[in-house]
């Protein structure tokens, strides 16, 4: 595999005085007897202007000789090199792109769309530019192929009783294994992911409906198991508390009774009507 070499190369300013220096004599001699010479410094001239070239921040030029891979330059500024060099520009810049929304079957076999944020960078502009044909399609392709493979190891969401990760509830967990799958898939292009995070995540709209319904019946089930186990709470305090108090002694069927219409007020949607039960009274 080829990895990336430093190479420095000379600095672009001097060469480049040097060769309009030459380029002055030249042009002075070839006006005066001395033509041939003239024309040699010219023609040096010409070939020392033809290496100079530019560097900017973030970028790397990728040097050839005939085919051959001969170093990269990262020295930002004026550089020099061999004018029979070619030089290939590489972005180093930090880069993203948000995939398409792709529709996959999650763990459980229901589909989804799912859709991701990539973060990447070029490490190595070697790699990149000789081990992949095109190494920013390459990693599109190779990021959506991750995303499909993490969202069928998932499901979008799980049950109170099942254990496990979901891509709806532990999205930081997902997003490190999605950058981790990604990454494994780029590294032969000298890319490393920075971060992937799921920007898109929902229902087939073929079974969003159904799958809503789901969602509101665990709700209302959760809630609804919330509000006995508070409501319990409350009628053992409320036992303790006449117990310890005597404020009055209850046998076990007016116990049982009064368990029944305090959770039956607790528990009820609707707010209880009390009933004064005068029966005592006529008695």
């Amino acid at each position: 595999m080829i990895r990336e070499k430093t190479k420095p190369g000379l600095p672009g300013i001097p060469m480049l005085a040097v060769a309009m220096a030459m380029m002055v004599v030249g042009g002075m001699a070839m006006k005066s007897a001395l033509p041939l010479p003239g024309a040699v410094l010219m023609l040096a001239a010409v070939f020392i202007a033809a290496g100079v070239y530019m560097v900017a921040p973030n970028q790397a030029k990728v040097l050839q000789l005939f085919g051959d891979y001969t170093g990269t330059v990262r020295t930002p500024g004026l550089r020099w090199s061999n004018p029979f060099y070619t030089k290939k520009a590489v972005s180093t810049r930090i880069r993203n792109f948000d995939s398409d929304k792709l529709k996959v079957n999650d763990l459980s076999g229901s589909p989804i769309e799912i859709g991701a944020v990539v973060v990447w960078q070029v490490v190595d502009s070697a790699a990149a530019v000789f081990e992949v044909e095109d190494y920013e399609n390459f990693v599109q392709i190779q990021a959506e192929s991750a995303l499909r493979g993490l969202a069928t190891r998932y499901a979008y969401d799980l049950d109170d009783e099942e254990a496990g990760l979901s891509l709806r509830s532990h999205a930081d967990e997902v997003a490190q294994q999605l950058a981790a799958d990604i990454q494994a898939r780029v590294d032969d292009a000298g890319v490393h992911v920075i971060e992937a995070r799921i920007s898109h995540l929902a229902y087939a709209p073929e079974i969003a409906g159904a799958m809503l319904q789901r969602q509101q019946a665990a709700a209302v089930v959760a809630a609804r198991r919330r509000i006995v186990d508070g409501a319990v709470g409350l009628v053992e305090m409320a036992l303790a508390q006449l117990a310890a108090k005597n404020v009055v002694s209850l046998d076990d069927e007016r116990r049982a009774a009064m368990v029944s219409n305090l959770l039956v007020v607790l528990c009820g949607d609707k707010t209880a009507t009390p009933v004064v039960n005068t029966g005592s009274l006529y008695s």
